[in-house]
């Protein structure tokens, strides 16, 4: 049986009579296009119209470049859901639902590079090129204790960095350093992964119905196959569905 909202919960996340959901465009994974009308169109578009159609109301995509811009607008009143990683940072004023799919990052190094395993890099001296505020730097940010973490503005940027500084490490996306690790000669990318970035949908904490319902949601979508039907229909490869919570 479906999950169905309940009164509270509509009220809770469509206040306005549309929901307004807040959309990562710097997600290549998520977002792989754009409508004829301009829409946002991809995995995490396509979660939130699937959340519309269950509340029984139109649906409207505030797009943001970056996921730290979308996690400080949840002050703003700009947005009712958020897709977007869950990290703990985020979840001080946003309240996540389980994750709805997962993307695992990893390291890239340089030819000749004597780094061979994810163990290796947080050492001293070990210079690291990251993403500002994507959920694998909120990671880094906890967890890199030895290493240095340089940052910068976007993904492009974070690779320029790694080149032109001739850096130890690149840290990112597996699926964007498949790209990257084809036009950098003799770099490798290192196995395995050092977290996985936990895609989920979220809304302003205190709203209890609506983060209920979104949980359930959530949970159904992964169970009956829609999640895993829309990574196939956008050729998300590199995305795969989260487990069931609990």
């Amino acid at each position: 049986m479906p999950v169905q909202p309940s009164a509270a919960a509509v009220a809770q996340l469509a206040p306005t009579g549309t929901l307004r959901a807040a959309i990562n465009l710097s997600n290549f994974l998520l977002v792989t296009g754009r409508t004829p009308a301009g829409d946002p169109e991809g995995v995490s578009p396509s979660m939130a119209k699937a959340i519309a159609d269950r509340l029984g109301v139109p649906v409207s995509y505030v797009p943001f470049p970056r996921p730290g811009e979308l996690a400080d607008a949840i002050t703003d009143n700009v947005w009712d859901i958020g897709l977007i990683g869950a990290e703990p940072q985020r979840a001080e004023k946003i309240a996540f639902t389980a994750a709805y799919c997962e993307i695992a990052a990893t390291y890239l190094v340089p030819a000749g590079s004597p780094i061979r395993t994810l163990d290796e890099v947080d050492r001293p001296g070990v210079r690291i090129a990251s993403t500002a505020r994507a959920a694998y730097d909120l990671w880094l940010e906890r967890n890199i204790r030895h290493a240095t973490v340089l940052r910068t503005e976007s993904l492009d940027a974070a690779c320029e960095l790694f080149l032109s500084d001739r850096l130890d490490v690149l840290a990112g996306l597996r699926p964007r350093l498949l790209t990257d690790v084809e036009r950098i000669p003799g770099a490798r990318i290192l196995d395995g992964k050092f977290m996985a970035v936990q895609q989920a949908i979220g809304n302003a904490r205190g709203n209890t119905a609506a983060s209920e319902f979104l949980a359930a949601f959530v949970e159904e979508a992964k169970a009956t196959g829609l999640v895993a039907s829309l990574i196939e229909r956008f050729g998300a490869h590199g995305l795969s569905v989260a487990p069931a919570a609990g």
